[in-house]
């Protein structure tokens, strides 16, 4: 934060609003229309009230210095507007006050809002934002890409275990990427509760809610990596649910494009092969480490009741399939892509893939205290979806 001297900050207080936006005494950088635009109008409408607040509070104290008892001023001694100079008092001022509100404050106002909300005038894209307990999921309608994004800060950092990384609880594992100078049109919805996307520097903020299909949209003017988290107090993890984006030149964004489809064309491609139980393993363990330790903790010990524990579970222990190889209701296999109904337990089969499944399912039947010792392939789950 810059300390400004006190004549800079009167002579800051002269200059338009975009120049003194530049200090940025709270705000970041804007890199969106959205953002440059509530900027403005935010500098606009501190400089209105400065004025107002300088002016009423001048008049007031000279009232009170000049009309005090001790220099012998004597009180008027009427009741209710008996003049036209209280007339002039009470209507001037409401008159210049409407003006105000509705001509310098209310106009740009009005046009900021209507610019918000004109999510698909010239938009060159669609995303899908999606949000869980606690990470989001990104689609990209268009190119057949999704993909989770997870925090990816150290637990020994969270723990003050260790120093604090330059970007604490700020970073992913997959940001959502787009590309410069293209209008984003953003869709937004929750799987559970009330979620919050918000960017700071887009001047983006909107909530994402269960059932509900919400929209905004964003125009990055600048290439860059772009934080922000969820603004929801959305439960246990609330803290842990950065938003990373990261804007590229539209050449590089197209080369991401390519890269990610063929990764993402790969690993279901995975799920036609089968695969060892120390390949499983080896994969549940990190996906379990970004999607279940977070509520049953990195053990396995949960925090019942809300989260109960996994080692010892009757559920993960129990029966895997049936013996024709069908689902069992209940079991460990339908809990982790059905979900619980009513609970924090969500439905993974929609967010993760043949393969991720297959490896958490086994890793938690052969880790975290518990050795049932039998295994799900890739292949298996893709037939039960």
């Amino acid at each position: 934060m810059k300390r400004l001297a006190a004549p800079a900050l009167a002579l800051g207080a002269l200059q338009p609003a975009a120049a003194f936006a530049d200090y940025q005494w709270n705000f970041p950088k804007p890199v969106t229309p959205i953002a440059r635009d509530t900027l403005n109008i935010h500098n606009e409408f501190m400089l209105v009230i400065t004025v107002l607040f300088v002016v009423v509070f001048a008049i007031m104290i000279y009232s009170m210095v000049k009309h005090r008892k001790s220099v012998g001023h004597e009180p008027a001694k009427f009741s209710g507007p008996t003049g036209k100079l209280q007339w002039f008092w009470v209507l001037v001022p409401f008159g210049m006050l409407l003006f105000i509100d509705f001509v310098l404050m209310g106009i740009p106002a009005f046009h900021a809002v209507i610019e918000m909300e004109d999510t698909k005038t010239r938009a060159d894209m669609v995303i899908k934002v999606t949000g869980l307990q606690w990470k989001w999921q990104y689609e990209y309608p268009d190119d057949g890409i999704k993909f989770m994004s997870n925090m990816t800060t150290p637990p020994e950092q969270i723990a003050n275990q260790g120093a604090k990384g330059e970007h604490y609880l700020l970073e992913v594992d997959n940001p959502l990427v787009l590309p410069v100078g293209k209008k984003v049109r953003v869709l937004l919805t929750a799987t559970d509760v009330i979620h919050t996307w918000w960017v700071p520097q887009f001047g983006v903020k909107r909530d994402a809610i269960p059932g509900f299909i919400r929209e905004t949209w964003v125009k990055i003017e600048e290439p860059g990596t772009y934080r922000g988290q969820c603004a929801e107090l959305c439960g246990k993890g609330h803290g842990f649910m950065p938003v990373v984006v990261k804007a590229l030149p539209e050449a590089e964004y197209a080369a991401w494009r390519d890269a990610k489809k063929t990764e993402l064309a790969q690993a279901a491609a995975g799920a036609e092969r089968a695969w060892s139980k120390d390949e499983l393993m080896a994969q549940g363990k990190e996906v379990y480490a970004k999607q279940c330790a977070v509520c049953h903790q990195p053990e396995g010990q949960g925090l019942p009741p809300a989260f109960p524990a996994l080692a010892g579970s009757k559920i993960v222990t129990g029966p895997l399939l049936s013996k024709d190889g069908k689902l069992l209701p209940d079991s460990h296999v339908d809990r982790v892509l059905n979900g619980k109904p009513g609970t924090a337990m969500q439905a993974f089969k929609g967010t993760l893939n043949d393969v991720e499944l297959a490896a958490v399912i086994t890793y938690e039947r052969n880790a975290l205290g518990n050795a049932k010792g039998d295994m799900i392939q890739p292949a298996q789950i893709k037939l039960l979806r």
